[in-house]
């Protein structure tokens, strides 16, 4: 329903010039569970996957809606490249040593010392 008060509601439109002419369909695929979705797009891609008989542009990307934590609800942990081993290598030299636990000074009361 369109107001009276145009000062209000203003038509808005897309400035000339600036918006890409080259937009087509393209096929993005999540690498991590092999989901597949077909969006318009400008992206530049020399690879092709064909969708039910149609060949489309195909854009790989590492993580999307499919596979991350947030949309999922599930925490999934991704490593590519090995990057959680290089991190635990990197920072293995910092890690802190445990204090050696003696049960037998819990269990000794004091005053019973053994001279």
């Amino acid at each position: 329903m369109r107001a009276e008060n145009s000062e209000v509601y203003k038509e808005y439109k897309m400035r000339k010039g600036i918006h890409p002419d080259n937009y087509r369909l393209v096929a993005f695929k999540d690498m991590s569970n092999d989901d597949v979705f077909i969006t318009k797009s400008t992206a530049d891609t020399k690879e092709t996957l064909e969708v039910e008989g149609v060949e489309y542009p195909l854009v790989k990307l590492e993580i999307s809606r499919t596979s991350h934590p947030f949309y999922t609800g599930k925490a999934k942990l991704v490593d590519t490249a090995g990057r959680i081993d290089k991190f635990k290598s990197k920072y293995k030299k910092f890690k802190k040593e445990a204090k050696p636990s003696a049960p037998e000074a819990k269990d000794a009361k004091p005053g019973t010392e053994e001279k």
